[in-house]
């Protein structure tokens, strides 16, 4: 197979820089065939990206930026394309024999210019995938924009996903169309130059924030329930939250309940905000609330967050995330709760996120956020699948089966009620974390796929933390996390009280 990108010369960009793309694991040959612009480009644009690499990105080239091209080599050619892939917005050649000819729309327009009207607008754009041939989307998505850094991270973010599908569709997978609605945007768009100073002021005010205040800290919420739950009402509605204390400088999250043996623990991540590195903590619970102090119970050399547990062949298990370390790997627990061992690696080679698992119909699930390298880190969902805990784990017919910000990520364990399947998702349509949605799963075999989101939660008043993730239950106890605004000069307070209050307002304890 050969794919042909069609690029446009007056606006190449790096991105656009490959010889190849990866399709399931083999490198496929990709050439590019260069065609005069259709659109002129907003006035100013690259000078606009050159600042925002020096501001924003620490000097580090985007995806999005100018690319040189070396004149002998635009009309290189590797031979007859099987592919075409045209990101222009002009017509279609008719005299291209190749049997595939793939469109990427943004939000039902092509050309960089619709992905770039559709950022200003403050949104980024739902990609569709079209085979002009016929006129079928193939594909359809909304990326995530966590790690999109001013106008050319906005870009680079919605073309490196526009690749992800592109070559999900050549892999031969069948596609997964979910009912997405293309985002309204800001009637009063800005232009390129207002955007990137409104992205430049919020840099720098960002960067004010986290020289005072710990940036994010995640807070745990907790309260015991003895009447209906956060999945029977739809809300966070129901007797007060309580905020699980923490020293300040660490943050909680993604809390997980269990009873074991009798005992009741909560397992979290534990940030130290000096180190920067998560681990795994716990907590025990009694029939009033936490009990003793937070106890570590495992550390890795890599980052560790997303505590799922899971009981299996009478033995407790454990799968933290470790997207960073590129794999899935099971603990088991050899003393309860602060000792567990490295049992198997269910998947390696991928960067997937706050894996979870159900059992359904007789199979095991593994649900996770799948980044392939490159864009958002909770817009596309993979599913794998298996008979037993210990695999083989095998991937789902249509992997990833969606790309959707707003509800890819997981946010907690499944739950059974009245033999309906749901399971909480990460809302972060409007930021990594930003809300929760409780989705209703429809359809789910080793082929096929479809959710349905129920509800919206968002904080306020029954939980006035800025942001809202994770959601479970054990028994009585349910746990929520959120974040808030924690400033350096409280933990150092803490650590060292008279240093920074007066005598007579210095507490008597630490809190």
């Amino acid at each position: 197979m050969i794919i042909e990108f069609r690029c446009e010369i007056e606006h190449a960009r790096r991105w656009m820089r490959r010889e190849t793309l990866s399709i399931d694991g083999r490198d496929v040959p990709v050439q590019i065939a260069w065609t005069t612009a259709a659109e002129s480009r907003p006035a100013g644009l690259d000078a606009l990206f050159a600042l925002e690499r020096v501001v924003l990105h620490k000097g580090k080239p985007s995806g999005a930026e100018r690319l040189k091209i070396i004149p002998e080599r635009t009309q290189a050619r590797t031979g007859t394309a099987d592919v075409i892939v045209d990101f222009t917005s002009g017509a279609r050649d008719r005299d291209c024999s190749a049997p595939l000819y793939l469109r990427p729309l943004f939000n039902g327009t092509a050309g960089e210019n619709a992905a770039l009207a559709a950022i200003l607008g403050g949104e980024l754009p739902v990609i569709d995938i079209v085979n002009e041939i016929d006129g079928a989307v193939l594909d359809r998505g909304h990326p995530s924009g966590e790690i999109a850094a001013g106008l050319s991270g906005a870009l680079e973010t919605v073309m490196a996903r526009t690749l992800t599908m592109v070559a999900a569709i050549l892999s031969g997978r069948p596609r997964i169309l979910p009912q997405l609605a293309r985002p309204a945007g800001d009637a009063s768009r800005r232009g390129p130059l207002g955007y990137v100073a409104r992205g430049l002021a919020a840099s720098i005010a960002k960067e004010i924030y986290r020289l005072c205040c710990y940036a994010p800290h995640w807070h745990i919420g907790w309260r015991f329930n003895d009447g209906a739950g956060v999945w029977q009402t739809g809300d966070l509605s129901g007797p007060r939250w309580n905020v699980l204390g923490d020293p300040g400088n660490h943050f909680y999250a993604d809390p997980f309940p269990i009873t074991w043996r009798g005992r009741t623990f909560v397992f979290f991540e534990d940030l130290d905000h000096r180190v920067g590195k998560g681990i795994i903590s716990a907590i025990e619970f009694g029939d009033t609330g936490p009990v003793g102090d937070v106890v570590p119970v495992l550390e890795e050399p890599w980052h560790l967050s997303y505590p799922f547990l899971i009981e299996g062949d009478g033995e407790l298990w454990m799968i933290p995330e470790s997207s960073i370390n590129g794999d899935v790997a099971l603990y088991k627990c050899v003393r309860f709760p602060d000792k567990w061992e490295r049992h198997a690696t269910l998947l390696s080679g991928f960067e997937l996120a706050d894996v979870t698992i159900t059992r359904h119909n007789g199979l095991n699930y593994l649900f996770g956020a799948w980044r392939d390298g490159t864009g958002g880190y909770s817009d596309s969902l993979a599913i794998f699948h298996a008979d037993r805990l210990l695999g083989p784990w095998l991937p789902h017919a249509s992997n990833p089966v969606l790309i959707d910000r707003a509800s890819t990520r997981p946010a907690g364990n499944f739950v059974t009620i009245n033999n309906r399947l749901w399971r909480p998702v990460q809302n972060c349509a409007d930021g990594y974390g930003a809300a929760l949605g409780l989705a209703e799963v429809v359809e789910l075999s080793p082929t096929k796929f479809k959710q349905i989101v129920r509800h919206s939660l968002k904080p306020g008043p029954t939980w006035p933390g800025r942001k809202l993730h994770t959601l479970n239950r054990c028994g009585r106890l349910e746990v929520i996390d959120g974040s808030r605004v924690q400033p350096k000069t409280s933990a150092f307070a803490r650590q060292f009280p008279s240093a920074v209050l007066p005598p007579r307002t210095r507490p008597s304890t630490a809190c």
